[in-house]
């Protein structure tokens, strides 16, 4: 069983900002295409950001130049840095880890954007 391990979400204001972390096993995480997928209530999950073992990124279209996606191979740790957030941005942030075999999921973080 593998166990993906996130942190960060919460409660932010409009404009805000949040970063989410996601530990993974090592020999996980040195070889997998690391990701952030989101579901909002009543909706499908959606891919937010994904990240190669190279360093390769991928946004979806609504959060490139607000959401940045960065990996800090010391601690297998894959970070989300969330900035100028908007209500629409509001779901559950799932981690995903992945290759041609196997995918893996984490619990989900919440992330509330409201005034």
């Amino acid at each position: 069983q593998v166990q993906l391990v996130e942190s960060g979400g919460g409660l932010v204001q409009p404009g805000g900002s949040l970063r989410l972390s996601c530990a993974a096993p090592g020999r996980i995480f040195s070889t997998y295409t690391m990701g952030w997928y989101r579901q909002a209530p009543g909706q499908q999950r959606e891919l937010v950001a994904t990240i190669t073992s190279g360093g390769g990124t991928n946004y979806r279209a609504s959060v490139k130049g607000r959401f940045t996606i960065s990996r800090e191979n010391a601690k297998s740790t894959v970070h989300l840095q969330m900035n100028s957030l908007k209500p629409e941005d509001t779901a559950v942030y799932h981690c995903n880890a992945r290759n041609i075999e196997y995918n893996y999921w984490g619990q989900g973080t919440p992330v509330t954007v409201s005034s």
